[in-house]
């Protein structure tokens, strides 16, 4: 008898064949499922990125098509610490806006990568600018020098040893101690001398450029020495005008009211005002130059003299800008503040007092722990804002952190009190600001 005449039995045997062919195929091929496991995942993780980038170089496009400043910096790698200069983000302080009715945006210069100030544009700029020259060598063992009151120094210092030169700093003895010490831990040789009028040889600006001639003069190296000038060099300015000027328009969108800036070369100033008003055509823009006491910038601004109430005969206590305030305040009309002189419209004159408690403000009510020109571009953004009408958009400057002015601006502050008292709630009284 076959199975053919009992269905039922032919059906069980072939369920068993197929079974059996199964368990075998399965035993045998058993190895290769992990390999197609991973092609099938790799398929699929290849059609994600696929669709991915798709998209991402579409939005790239539309993006690039309706920009007219740079683009923001890209997420890949960067080559060198110079790669980590320029682009620094534009951040709203919240409270001086909520106090003013008007949009107060900083923009975080203490977050370039190199000595974390805006002067690390300037100090590339000159570095290159020289090199260009020829003035400047790679592996010659070349030095540059500069004379400044810290920040330039300390940018020029840390491009210095990653470009393959060394550094010589010349500044006043008076600057907060924690500028030189970090000079010296970058490798620079740091000459300190006691403050001097600009017509001495021995102010730290003629010092410098003496010991880049002497250098470059000595017969027993072939190295030179490359004098930076930041005060003079219009690669100072030149810096702000290629860099920081178009990233505040781009980041604004165009949409800038006032720029309020201190000037101690004056080339951020200069440089940024130079774009804004030239090259991005924002006419109805205000630029307010910010000033600490002592200095006489403010009076060649507002009366065309250069004149400050310290320099009058038998109230004069030193020889430079008589304020605790660094980095900002000059009694002379440098080639990077002559650059962009006429495009200035008012000044603030801020005092000391006034720089300590913005400071203090700035921590209690946004966490910002800035220096002390910082804090004299602050209160002269407060100033400026209230000048024009609610909704406007001013823009100032970060201009390092508050850690390299401990010994001298922020123990000052400490000495006030300052740092004792409870929250304050009305910032135009504690500024003694009329509105």
């Amino acid at each position: 008898m076959s199975l053919s005449n009992h269905p039922k039995a032919y059906g069980s045997a072939a369920v068993a064949v197929a079974f059996t062919t199964g368990i075998l195929l399965t035993l045998g091929f058993k190895d290769l499922y992990p390999d197609l496991e991973n092609r099938f995942q790799q398929g699929q993780r290849r059609a994600r990125r696929e669709q991915t980038t798709t998209t991402t170089d579409s939005d790239l496009a539309r993006r690039r098509s309706t920009l007219s400043g740079p683009l923001p910096p890209s997420a890949g790698v960067v080559e060198g610490i110079e790669g980590c200069i320029g682009n620094t983000p534009l951040v709203e302080i919240k409270s001086l806006s909520d106090a003013t009715g008007r949009t107060i945006l900083a923009k975080a210069e203490f977050l370039n990568g190199a000595g974390n100030s805006p002067k690390d544009r300037v100090a590339l700029s000159m570095i290159q600018a020289a090199e260009e020259a020829g003035l400047l060598v790679p592996g010659r063992g070349d030095t540059i020098y500069e004379g400044t009151v810290g920040s330039t120094g300390i940018s020029i210092a840390a491009l210095a040893r990653a470009k393959g030169y060394k550094a010589h700093i010349c500044m006043p003895d008076d600057q907060a101690v924690e500028k030189s010490d970090l000079l010296h831990h970058l490798g620079a040789t740091v000459e300190r001398v006691r403050p001097a009028p600009i017509t001495s040889p021995d102010h730290f600006v003629n010092l410098a450029r003496r010991r880049a001639r002497e250098h470059t003069e000595s017969k027993d190296t072939a190295s030179r020495g490359f004098f930076a000038d930041q005060f003079e060099s219009q690669a100072n300015f030149q810096a702000h005008f290629k860099t920081t000027g178009p990233e505040i328009y781009f980041q604004t969108g165009g949409q800038v009211d006032a720029f309020v800036a201190g000037a101690g070369t004056g080339g951020t100033l200069s440089g940024v005002a130079r774009y804004l008003k030239d090259e991005a055509k924002l006419a109805d823009l205000k630029v307010v130059l910010a000033d600490p006491q002592g200095s006489g910038l403010y009076n060649k601004v507002r009366h065309g003299v250069m004149y400050s109430s310290t320099e009058k005969e038998g109230t004069r206590r030193r020889q430079q800008v008589d304020t605790i305030v660094e980095g900002v305040g000059i009694n002379r009309i440098t080639e990077n503040f002559e650059a962009g002189r006429d495009l200035i419209d008012d000044a603030v004159k801020v005092t000391d007092e006034q720089a300590c408690k913005m400071a203090r403000w700035l921590v209690e009510q946004d966490g910002i722990f800035a220096g002390s020109s910082t804090a004299v571009n602050c209160v002269a953004a407060v100033t400026a804002a209230m000048t024009l009408p609610k909704g406007s958009q001013v823009v100032t400057i970060i201009c390092d952190s508050g850690t390299r002015h401990l010994s001298k601006f922020w123990k000052k502050v400490g000495e006030m009190g300052l740092e004792d008292e409870g929250k304050h709630d009305d910032l135009f009284q504690l500024l003694n600001i009329k509105h």
